[in-house]
């Protein structure tokens, strides 16, 4: 026997999120329980690594995130709306927030964002921004009202003194950007 969901009970539910009782049985045969924290509708978001090009640097953005407090440095990203695909919840999230228009050249599928607490499964979006377009030279964010939204183009070469920057000012670095980060070699 392998280990399932046998009910789920909602605690409270909010405009976007609800707390979930969840019950379950182990492989082996014990009953247990565990909180989790749900979003309301979709459950799917887009992260977009996105680079330009031909300079080769990647797009990064900060916004207020409320529940750390402070600002979060991250790649852009937003949920996937109803009957909406990953790649093109990327490109109106990539115009969205950041202004560029570009093309998506990978995507990974779905992984799980925060599996200990939540649900919600995140598609990383590979994509590629042509810096001679006349749209990407003059880029303008399209944000919502309540999004405020720092946009850094950034070489591989200054993410370490970017992220040590973001953490010297007390921002927080998103998990994502900080493997993909320390992936392309980068020490802060």
């Amino acid at each position: 026997m392998q280990a399932h969901i046998t009910g789920t009970k909602t605690l409270c539910k909010g405009r976007f999120i609800r707390l979930e009782l969840m019950e379950y049985e182990t492989a082996g045969g014990e009953k247990c329980t565990w909180e989790a924290a749900q979003r309301n509708g979709e459950n799917s978001a887009a992260l977009i690594i996105a680079t330009l090009k031909p300079s080769g640097r990647v797009l990064l953005i900060r916004q207020f995130r409320p529940p750390l407090g402070t600002y979060s440095l991250e790649f852009p990203a937003g949920l996937v709306d109803p009957g909406e695909s990953c790649t093109t919840t990327a490109e109106r999230e990539l115009l969205e927030e950041t202004g560029y228009t570009g093309k998506v050249v990978w995507e990974t599928g779905v992984a799980a964002s925060s599996p200990g607490i939540t649900g919600e499964l995140v598609s990383m979006v590979f994509m590629e921004i042509d810096e001679e377009l006349p749209e990407n030279k003059q880029h303008k964010q399209d944000l919502q009202d309540h999004e405020e939204i720092e946009v850094f183009a950034v070489s591989i070469s200054q993410l370490s003194e970017v992220i040590s920057a973001a953490l010297k000012r007390g921002d927080v670095v998103c998990s994502r950007l900080a493997l993909w980060a320390a992936a392309q070699g980068a020490r802060w």
